[in-house]
């Protein structure tokens, strides 16, 4: 067997045998330093073990900088949009943020590897730091989880925080978390033993600060279940109450009436909101922010070490330690403005006074706690003696659990009255500036100004979401919640598809609807597919860019007409005519109009590329319906090992174009040959106008329908998403609010079957 034998081995060995070749050395000492040949096999062995360790440093880095980058982006969507509680977007609690948690906290996980170094031993105790900045990070992403995925997220992390406790508790035992390079102590190095005794005491202090935050999260989690609860009540309740008129068309100011109050129950209502303005939101941002300040004075004392790094990871070591605390910089800017900026959206002499109110402990707190207590496990063929046990056993269990929630909720109402001390002491000296500045001001026009505040307040009142109905949300929360909902529709105003209404403005009316297909048309299949508005219209623009003496610049405008169009009646389709039937046609309709678009073709044959005989107008209308026919036929006779999928969404193209073209020429009859390519386009625009027309008259239904959605944690993004869709078709929606509608059922309106039926025979 071959033996890779170390440099340091073979020099070892060289020695011994000139010692004694020499004779001068007695036999025993030279068997004593024989012995040590394995030690110095091991040592050298162990070297180029540890070669690959600076790039799983580097490894760690990159885990670190994900993080980073996941929690500087939280912070510039909260800064863009003005929401100062920095809802959790990017970075959330999840099984792929877990992995690269793990990661970024290697080092303190390592149990084995010797820190001789001082950027060793800072960057060790650095990434505690860090995992707390991230923690005070992820606390609001709990509020936007279901029950199920709560617990399984928070079981996870409590399984990584115990795991890494746990090993640092054990190096601080065994004293890799210290200065303990031998040179040192043997030569009595003071600063050496005083290093070690800050490096183990900065540990245990961070120690005690993630377990706390476990605590918070702990905490959080069960709190969100039982609020969660509380906030769905009463905006069912709000619901009923400030119901959307049923008569009458919506008008644009109807609909920003209606989703701004929408808008004003999902933000006061959002869970994130909730879980950022509670006691626990408080406490982390304070526990965060001291966890930085250490992290500082571990990076003052590497000043003028930054090459001190004598452990296997190397140079890496520095990376890691630059990275992450740059990370827990950056990252303690949201948990901490997250920490004020809930004391000032509540802020008011009631709240000042509730809050000093720390040992009062609100019932959602515990509620979940409580009904564990009085539900009884269920047993199966056990003695009463054993039952009696385990209920007893489970009533003291969660009675203990009861107290500790208890005391983690009154022990983080303590913490939070260190930044209520300072908001305070800011709101007493902006009072004093607002009594100064308003000695120079007329008393006419501040009595103006706070009518026209109460009266704002007022209005939005109603719509306002908090656990505790004494809880009041200041003024200027209010001011500024309904000035992001303005903020946000004077930006989609400016976001309005333009060539989608150059097409509209050509609409006629809704004659386009009954006109695209003719009733008179034989069928082709044994069950005919429905028509949907986004296969119409598909159809008819290829129909009409496959004309080939159309200019360019005219192909193309309809093109980005059409393409804006079908955003929004993907939209209707999606939101009100999502039946079976519908979507497999909506689906062939998406899979074609891609092919349009992007290709320039439909169903693999190149438009603008017809057989050389087919140039009019009327030969690329047979064609284009003969090349159909065909292609169900085949469809039809050879489907056999074909993909349904495929086959499915083959047919019922080729149905549309065939039924549509084969309308075409029923239209026109005998004098088909005498149409021009320009009249056959501009008659297809016109129909297109149309069917878009009639199509988007769903769209206040549509944008009343996105503000409500049954999932909590997803009503703020859709009322976000009604509001960007209101701002965008605010000028549509004025365009056909004085076209006259067919005499239908709402319901009926997105249907364009039902159209057709209705404009063929409007007296039945």
């Amino acid at each position: 067997m071959h033996i890779n034998v170390g440099s340091k081995l073979t020099e070892y060995l060289k020695l011994l045998n000139q010692l004694e070749y020499y004779g001068n050395v007695p036999d025993d000492s030279i068997n004593s330093l024989r012995s040590y040949a394995l030690i110095v096999y091991r040592s050298d062995r162990q070297n180029s073990f540890s070669e690959p360790m600076p790039w799983i440093g580097i490894y760690i880095a990159i885990a670190s900088l994900f993080c980073s980058f996941a929690m500087v982006a939280d912070l510039i969507h909260g800064l863009r949009n003005r929401k100062l509680w920095f809802p959790c977007k990017y970075f959330t609690l999840n099984a792929a943020s877990l992995s690269i948690i793990a990661v970024a906290m290697k080092l303190p996980m390592d149990l084995s590897n010797v820190m001789p170094g001082d950027v060793d031993q800072f960057a060790k105790i650095g990434s505690m730091g860090f995992m707390c900045t991230m923690m005070a990070n992820l606390l609001p992403s709990l509020a936007t989880m279901d029950s199920k995925e709560l617990f399984t997220n928070i079981i996870a992390l409590v399984v990584l925080v115990i795991t890494l406790v746990v090993n640092v508790c054990i190096q601080i035992k065994t004293g890799v978390v210290s200065n303990t390079e031998v040179e040192h102590m043997l030569g009595g190095d003071h600063y050496s033993n005083y290093l070690s005794f800050y490096n183990q005491s900065i540990a245990i202090i961070y120690v005690a600060m993630i377990l706390m935050l476990l605590m918070i999260h702990a905490c959080s989690s069960l709190a969100i279940v039982k609020s969660k609860q509380i906030l769905e009540v009463k905006y069912q309740a709000a619901l009923k109450d400030k119901e959307l008129p049923q008569t009458g068309r919506l008008t644009v100011e109807k609909l920003k009436k209606h989703v701004s109050n929408y808008w004003i129950m999902a933000g006061t209502g959002s869970p994130q909101f909730m879980t950022a303005c509670s006691a626990t939101g408080s406490a982390s941002g304070v526990v965060c922010a001291l966890s930085t300040v250490l992290q500082v004075i571990i990076m003052l004392f590497t000043v003028g070490r930054t090459k001190d790094y004598k452990s296997d990871y190397k140079w890496s070591m520095m990376v890691i330690l630059i990275i992450q605390f740059i990370g827990s910089l950056l990252g303690t800017i949201a948990p901490l403005c997250r920490c004020f900026a809930a004391l000032s959206f509540k802020l008011s002499i009631k709240w000042v006074w509730n809050s000093m109110k720390v040992f009062k402990v609100e019932g959602y707190w515990t509620q979940k706690l409580f009904d564990l207590k009085q539900s009884s496990i269920p047993f199966f063929s056990c003695s009463r003696k054993f039952k009696f046990l385990v209920h007893n056993l489970e009533v003291l269990i969660l009675g203990f659990c009861i107290g500790f929630q208890k005391a983690v909720v009154v022990a983080c109402k303590i913490i939070g009255l260190i930044p209520v001390f300072i908001v305070i002491c800011i709101f007493n000296c902006s009072c004093c500036w607002k009594w100064l500045k308003s000695m120079l001001i007329a008393f006419g026009i501040v009595f103006l100004k706070n009518s026209e505040q109460h009266e704002t307040n007022e209005n939005f009142s109603h719509y306002v979401l908090q656990l505790q109905d004494d809880m009041e949300l200041a003024g200027i929360t209010m001011k500024r919640i309904s000035k992001s909902f303005d903020r946000l529709i004077k930006k989609a105003e400016k976001q309005q598809p333009s060539n989608l209404m150059k097409l509209l403005k050509g609409s006629t009316g809704f004659e386009g609807v009954e006109k695209f297909d003719n009733h008179h048309v034989p069928p082709l299949l044994l069950q005919e597919p429905l028509n949907c508005w986004s296969l119409a219209l598909v159809t008819l623009t290829t129909i009409a860019i496959s004309l080939p003496n159309i200019q360019k610049n005219i192909v193309d405008c309809l093109l980005s007409g059409v393409s804006e169009g079908l955003v929004y009646v993907k939209l209707v389709e999606k939101t009100l005519n999502a039946t079976d039937n519908h979507v497999s046609i909506q689906k062939a309709a998406k899979t074609l109009w891609v092919e349009v678009e992007v290709y320039n073709k439909w169903l693999g044959n190149k438009l603008q590329n017809f057989a050389p005989q087919v140039s009019t107008a009327g030969e690329i209308i047979q064609w284009l319906s003969d090349t159909a026919k065909n292609m169900v036929a085949e469809v039809e006779s050879t489907g056999i090992g074909v993909p349904i999928e495929n086959s499915k969404c083959k047919t019922i193209s080729a149905n549309s174009m065939y039924r549509i073209t084969e309308s075409i020429l029923l239209s026109y009859a005998t004098n088909i040959e005498e149409l021009s390519q320009e009249e056959l386009f501009v008659q297809l625009s016109v129909m297109i106008a149309d069917i878009l027309a009639a199509c988007l008259t769903n769209l206040p239904q549509v944008i009343a329908i996105k503000c409500h959605t049954s999932v909590i944690e997803k009503r703020e993004a859709s009322v976000h998403a009604a509001a960007q869709l209101l701002g965008e078709t605010m000028q549509i929606i004025n365009i056909l609010q004085d076209c006259e509608l067919p005499f239908l059922d709402p319901d009926e309106l997105a249907f364009i079957d039902k159209w057709r039926a209705y404009l063929k025979d409007p007296f039945p």
